[in-house]
């Protein structure tokens, strides 16, 4: 059955923090909905109703094309050992770029991978769980490297052509921004 919550509980938030791999979606009125899957330290919840995602460059930028048109977002959690457990988490995001003036009150929270691109600052709104009790056992067995490795090999400057090539618009054409 599922529960919505106002914000997140202490033991919400250690469910959180025990999770290796969570579920990013968006979209924005018309086109895609983007669904990426997600791991790295890279999620921390900093309040009741206040979760940062930093994120990495990767192919596509949806995410961020998506909150400038429809500023929605759903972050998803599930057990993979122990007790069964999904938990949604709906909320309004902003992107905050290692430019922009807040960078360091969000950037604290995280090591600094290869290949940041810029953080989420996500309100929110609500949290549902539910049983899970459909999802499959799966053993953790450590974190891929390639990304960060690629990431350290393109260096600032690649990176920055990277985004330039393959970061600045959508796959349905919605400006990013990243460059601004």
């Amino acid at each position: 059955m599922a529960k919505f919550y106002n914000k997140l509980t202490p033991r919400l938030q250690k469910f959180i923090e025990n999770q290796k791999i969570f579920f990013v979606a968006t979209a924005a009125e018309d086109g895609r909905i983007n669904l990426s899957p997600k791991g790295m330290d890279s999620f921390k919840v900093v309040g009741e109703n206040r979760l940062l995602w930093l994120n990495v460059t990767g192919s596509g930028n949806e995410t961020a094309a998506h909150l400038l048109a429809k500023n929605r977002i759903t972050i998803m959690f599930c057990s993979f050992e122990g007790a069964p457990n999904i938990l949604r988490l709906y909320g309004k995001g902003k992107e905050i770029k290692p430019s922009d003036s807040n960078w360091e009150e969000v950037a604290q929270y995280f090591t600094i991978l290869p290949g940041t691109r810029q953080i989420f600052d996500i309100e929110l709104e609500t949290a549902q769980t539910s049983c899970g009790m459909s999802i499959p056992f799966f053993e953790y067995k450590g974190e891929r490297e390639e990304l960060n490795e690629w990431a350290a090999g393109k260096g600032e400057e690649g990176i920055r052509e990277y985004w330039t090539e393959k970061n600045q618009t959508s796959i349905d054409g919605l400006p990013t921004n990243i460059l601004d």
